[in-house]
């Protein structure tokens, strides 16, 4: 007896490979989206943190966070000392220091949202934080003196299209400077910026992760 043993024609093959080539061209374009909604996200975050210091600056007189008269209009807030500088690190945890009170007069002024009780930092589209400073770059040089505004925790491909955006996409020149990481934990003063002699650029590898710095 006779064993007649069927198989997939080049037709069902050709039907196959199409839907797999839709699919992947779908899961793709959907990670392109998504992407994209992040780089539009974090510099929205950035535009956005510019005018709302403006605006507390334009009412009150005084950066949010050194604002030394903030206890006089909100119960429960604490003042600033009105040195002209916001004290402390862009991802301090500690409630004390300047960088930490901005986030909590900005929202009892009403320029951002949130719990007014809380000190703490923002988070971006890309998992990490926003937060401010004064100055940025290497105790030993400065490279963004003022108020800076930070964005951790992107990814190569973001962190570029954010310092092209506003700036010239290098970065360790220009108003906006891109700090390596060290796996996901941010960085911060006392880290250097990307300026290796062979290759001063951002890395879109998947493991690399990037603060932006921003000069207001």
């Amino acid at each position: 007896m006779k064993n007649n043993q069927s198989g997939f024609t080049l037709v069902e093959i050709a039907i196959v490979l199409v839907i797999i080539g839709l699919l992947l061209g779908g899961v793709l374009k959907g990670q392109e989206l998504i992407t994209q909604a992040k780089i539009k996200n974090v510099a929205n975050d950035l535009n956005g943190m510019a005018a709302g210091i403006y605006g507390y600056q334009d009412r009150y007189k005084a950066f949010p966070g050194d604002d030394d008269k903030a206890s006089t209009r909100w119960s429960g807030a604490t003042n600033g000392n009105h040195d002209g500088k916001v004290d402390g690190k862009f991802n301090s945890s500690t409630d004390a220091d300047e960088s930490r009170k901005f986030w909590n007069h900005m929202r009892l002024a009403g320029f951002i949202g949130g719990d007014t009780a809380s000190f703490a930092q923002p988070q971006n589209a890309a998992g990490g934080i926003i937060g401010v400073q004064t100055n940025a770059g290497p105790s030993s040089a400065v490279e963004l003196a003022g108020l800076v505004v930070c964005s951790s925790n992107l990814p190569g491909k973001i962190a570029n299209a954010i310092d092209a955006q506003f700036d010239d996409g290098v970065p360790n020149k220009g108003v906006v400077r891109g700090y390596a990481q060290s796996g996901s934990v941010a960085a911060d003063g006392g880290t250097s910026p990307v300026d290796s002699a062979s290759t001063a650029a951002y890395v879109d590898d998947g493991v690399k992760l990037y603060t932006i710095c921003k000069s207001l």
